[in-house]
C-alpha cells in the first residue's frame, strides 16, 4: 500500500510540475512574440534559380527554423522588390534587411570587392574558403562593407564555372575581335583586352539576350544552370573551364545596424545559418554540375570545347594587366590585394603537389 501511495503521489506530483511548466510557457509566449522580427532578403536572381535563388530560399528557411520564427525571413527574387542589381543599395539603406548576391556586382561601390568574389585565374573554392575563414579575409571584407553600413557572411561557391557558350568556335584570337559577350567582373575586363566587347546583362535576361542577337556568347555558371537556363537551344560550343571563375564566391549581405541590434542569440544564429549555407550549396553545385553535363552531350548535342593555348596565354597576361590596375586603385584595394596574393602563392604550392596530383593520378589509375 504503502508503495501504491508513493507512485501515486509521484504521479501528482508530476502532473502538477508539467502543469506549472505549461502555465510558465503560456506566460512566456506574449514575450517571445514581441520579440519577433521581419527581414526582407532581396536577391538578383530569378525565382527559384538552380543553385543561386533555391540556396538563397534555403537560407532564408533555415534562419526562420534555427530562430524558432523569432527572426522570420522573406525572400524575394530579383525584380519583385528591388531591381536584380539594387540589392546593394536596398540592404543599405533599409529598404531590405538582407541581400544574397555576389561581391563583385558592387564593383562600382568599391574596387577591392572583386577580391571577395574572385579574380581570374584565382583561388579555388575551396582555397578562397581557407583565406575567408583563416587567412585574414574576413576581416579584410568586413573592413571594406563597413564605409557602406553593412556585414557580408560567405554564403557558399558554385566551384569552378564554365567559359561560356558561343555560336562560333574559338580556333585563335582573331575569332575573340569585336565579339559581344555577356559576362561580368574582371573577366570582362580581361576579354576586352582581347577585343571582345563584354555586356553586363542581369541573370534572369541572358536567354534572351542570347537568343534575340543582342550577345554572340554568354556565360552563367556551369552545367547545371545552363541546363535549366536553356543556353544549349542558342548555342552548342561549349568552354570550359571558366578563366575567369575558379570558385567565385556568394555573400549574404545584411545591414550592419541592423544585424547589430539583434539580440546576442539570433546574431550567432545568422552566422551559423550562413555557414551551413556555404557548406550546402557547394555541395549542391558539385552534384548538380557533375550529373548534368552528360545530358547537355548526349541530348542536346552540346560540343565541350577548351580555350586555345594562343588564347589562354593572352588571357593570363590580360588578367595580370588587369589586376595589376586594379591593385592600385586605392588604398584599401592594394592592402586586400597584399593580403590575397600571398595567400594564393601558398594555395598554388599546395594544389600544385595536392590536388593536381591526385586528380591526374585518378584519371591515370582510371586508365
Amino acid at each position: 500500500m504503502k508503495r501504491r501511495k508513493f507512485l501515486k503521489s509521484a504521479a501528482a506530483g508530476a502532473a502538477a510540475t508539467t502543469a506549472a511548466a505549461a502555465s510558465a510557457t503560456s506566460l512566456v509566449a506574449p514575450v517571445i512574440a514581441k520579440e519577433q522580427i521581419e527581414w526582407r532578403m532581396v536577391t538578383p536572381w530569378p525565382k527559384n534559380a538552380p543553385g543561386v535563388g533555391v540556396n538563397a530560399q534555403r537560407l532564408a528557411d533555415r534562419i526562420t527554423a534555427m530562430s524558432g520564427g523569432r527572426l522570420t525571413v522573406t525572400l524575394y527574387a530579383g525584380g519583385e522588390l528591388v531591381p536584380p542589381f539594387g540589392v546593394f543599395d536596398a540592404v543599405r539603406d533599409g529598404a531590405a534587411e538582407m541581400g544574397h548576391a555576389t561581391p563583385y556586382y558592387w564593383q562600382d561601390k568599391s574596387k577591392a570587392l572583386h577580391y571577395f568574389t574572385g579574380l581570374p585565374l584565382g583561388l579555388t573554392a575551396w582555397e578562397r574558403a581557407g583565406w575567408l575563414y583563416y587567412g585574414g579575409g574576413q576581416e579584410l571584407w568586413d573592413e571594406v562593407y563597413a564605409e557602406f553600413g553593412l556585414k557580408a557572411f560567405f554564403a557558399g561557391s558554385s566551384g569552378v564555372q564554365a567559359g561560356g557558350w558561343f555560336r562560333k568556335e574559338i580556333t585563335g584570337l582573331a575569332d575573340l575581335q569585336g565579339l559581344k559577350m555577356r559576362i561580368s567582373g574582371l573577366g570582362g575586363e580581361a576579354l576586352a583586352h582581347l577585343g571582345v566587347m563584354p555586356v553586363r546583362t542581369p541573370p534572369g535576361k541572358i536567354f534572351a539576350a542570347m537568343e534575340s542577337g543582342e550577345v554572340d556568347a554568354a556565360e552563367w555558371i556551369g552545367p547545371w544552370n545552363d541546363l535549366a537556363f536553356g543556353l544549349h537551344k542558342i548555342a552548342k560550343n561549349y568552354y570550359l573551364p571558366a578563366f575567369h571563375e575558379g570558385g567565385p564566391a556568394l555573400e549574404a549581405l545584411v545591414n550592419k545596424d541592423l544585424y547589430a541590434s539583434l539580440p546576442s542569440d539570433l546574431q550567432v544564429i545568422v552566422a551559423a545559418a550562413c555557414s551551413a549555407a556555404a557548406n550546402e550549396t557547394f555541395a549542391d553545385f558539385t552534384y548538380h554540375n557533375s550529373v548534368s553535363l552528360d545530358p547537355l552531350v548526349e541530348e542536346h548535342g552540346v560540343i565541350l570545347r577548351e580555350w586555345p593555348d594562343e588564347v589562354v596565354i593572352a588571357l593570363g597576361k590580360a588578367t595580370n594587366d588587369v589586376i595589376e590596375d586594379l591593385a592600385a586603385t586605392d588604398a584599401m584595394t592594394k592592402k586586400v590585394h597584399a593580403s590575397y596574393s600571398s595567400y594564393l602563392q601558398d594555395a598554388r604550392k599546395w594544389s600544385a603537389v595536392g590536388d593536381q596530383r591526385f586528380l591526374a593520378m585518378r584519371e591515370k589509375a582510371s586508365d
